[in-house]
C-alpha cells in the first residue's frame, strides 16, 4: 500500500507531463496565427526612443546622440550597453529617471560640471530629466545610468 503523500506526487507528477504534452502538440503556425506583432518588436515607431545630450564632460564625449532600444541602435556611443543600463534599473512603478528624492543627505562631494539632458520615450512613458554632478546624489544618479550617460570616472572634467 502506497503512502498518500507519494501518491500525491506521483500524480501531481503525472499531471504536470500531461498538461506539458498538450501545449507541446499545438502547431507552431497556431502560434504565429495570434496576430501580428507589437511595433517595438519590429523596431516600429513605439520602441523606446531616447535623444542624450550631454555638455561640459570634456572631449569627444559632449553632443548628443539619438538612442534606440529594442532592437538596440542610433548614433549612441554604445548603444547596447546603454539600453542594458537602463533595462538594468527599470522596475515596475518606479521611474528610473526619477531624480533624487527631496531632503535626502548627500555628500557635499563635486564631480565636475558635466550635465545630461534626456528626454523621448522609455517603456511607453515620456522622459524629460536632467543630470548633473553637483553632489553626491547627482553623481550617484548620473554612475547608475552609465553607460547611457559618460563614464565620468574619479577625475573632475574641466
Amino acid at each position: 500500500m502506497a503512502r498518500p503523500g507519494l501518491r500525491r506526487l506521483v500524480v501531481g507528477a503525472a499531471a504536470s507531463v500531461a498538461a506539458f504534452g498538450s501545449l507541446a502538440a499545438v502547431s507552431p503556425g497556431a502560434y504565429a496565427q495570434g496576430g501580428p506583432s507589437p511595433a517595438w518588436l519590429d523596431g516600429g515607431p513605439d520602441r523606446d526612443r531616447l535623444t542624450v545630450t550631454v555638455r561640459n564632460a570634456g572631449g569627444e564625449v559632449d553632443g548628443t546622440y539619438e538612442l534606440y532600444c529594442g532592437p538596440d541602435g542610433g548614433s549612441h556611443p554604445d548603444p547596447r550597453g546603454a539600453c542594458a543600463a537602463l533595462e538594468r534599473d527599470t522596475r515596475w512603478g518606479k521611474d528610473v529617471f526619477a531624480p533624487a528624492p527631496e531632503g535626502g543627505f548627500c555628500t557635499m562631494q563635486y564631480g565636475g560640471p558635466a550635465t545630461a539632458h534626456v528626454t523621448g520615450t522609455w517603456a511607453g512613458r515620456p522622459v524629460d530629466a536632467s543630470y548633473d554632478r553637483r553632489d553626491g546624489c547627482g553623481i550617484a544618479r548620473w554612475d547608475r545610468l552609465v553607460p547611457l550617460l559618460p563614464d565620468m570616472g574619479d577625475e573632475q572634467r574641466p
